[in-house]
């Protein structure tokens, strides 16, 4: 089955063609400022590729609150175009084929269950921890989004106070509270650097890479707790760290053994796929669905 596959970005829309369950061809352009712009350069991709493939179907990656079922992107994101309207029906007419739209965090989360970290496993989990916090649950290789769509919002989880996951456990926030004990601009501050600081000496970067961890340690259980999951699959820029795997498991250890809850451990793992997992995750959507 071949199909023409796409990834909505805030600043670019990548793409690709899906055949004999490899990714080829892909492409990418700049996100265009209209509706109107952006199916203009979607079709002009089909077009250029009509002659080559035989196209079943189109896959799509999206920001927001993705209803594939009910054809709309609800929520809010950097592409404020495409909510709020009847886009999958556009999106059917333009292509004149079957369409199926996803959540992007959501399409990530399907390629790691479906063919990466997580493959061969019934009950996943996936978290990504980039700006904000979310993710998604699948089982059984069917992607669970609950009644309103919401499902994965991780984020809001509380931690502490009226504070949230997203508002506790992301390097955005690391780097906000490390300026604001050394009075840095947080233009001139960023992971890298306070990791860098942190392993020079600096105790205020070793202090606060500690909470990070055991921020992340907090949040992790509670998801351990409430999904029970084969194993849990990290993802977001912070995943790509060589030593982040191994030192958020020393964090989850040492939480837990000082509660003695051991045996409630969660199965950590790395993501797999990094650019490509939207577009791999999209697919895999449309198959599921397709079946």
């Amino acid at each position: 089955m071949e199909l023409l596959v796409f990834d909505f970005g805030g600043t670019s829309v990548k793409g690709g063609v899906f055949q004999n369950d490899k990714l080829l061809d892909t492409f990418s352009f700049p996100t265009p400022s209209t509706w109107a712009e952006m199916k203009a350069l979607l079709k002009n991709e089909q077009d250029k590729r009509q002659t080559t493939y035989s196209f079943k179907g189109v896959a799509i990656s999206a920001p927001g609150v993705v209803l594939n079922e009910e054809g709309i992107i609800d929520g809010i994101s950097a592409i404020p175009y495409i909510h709020h309207f009847p886009i999958k029906q556009e999106l059917m007419d333009l292509f004149e084929l079957p369409v199926a739209m996803i959540n992007d965090a959501n399409a990530a989360g399907m390629a790691e269950a479906l063919r990466g970290a997580a493959k061969g496993l019934k009950r996943v989990l996936f978290l990504i921890l980039g700006t904000g916090v979310g993710g998604v649950f699948i089982q059984d290789g069917q992607l669970y989004v609950g009644k309103h769509g919401y499902a994965g919002e991780y984020g809001m989880i509380f931690l502490e106070g009226e504070k949230t996951f997203s508002e506790l456990g992301t390097v955005v926030r690391l780097v906000e509270r490390y300026s604001k004990q050394t009075n840095e601009a947080t233009k001139n501050l960023s992971g890298e650097i306070i990791f860098e600081r942190a392993k020079n000496g600096d105790q205020i970067a070793q202090d606060e890479i500690q909470k990070f961890y055991r921020t992340l340690a907090l949040g992790i259980f509670n998801l351990q707790v409430a999904f029970d999951p084969d194993c849990i699959v990290l993802g977001g820029g912070i995943s790509s760290r060589a030593t982040f795997l191994d030192e958020i498991k020393a964090e989850m250890t040492n939480f837990l053994k000082e509660k003695e809850w051991e045996y409630f451990a969660p199965e950590l793992r790395q993501c797999v796929f990094q650019n490509q997992a939207n577009l791999i995750g999209a697919v895999e959507y449309f198959k599921s669905i397709q079946k």
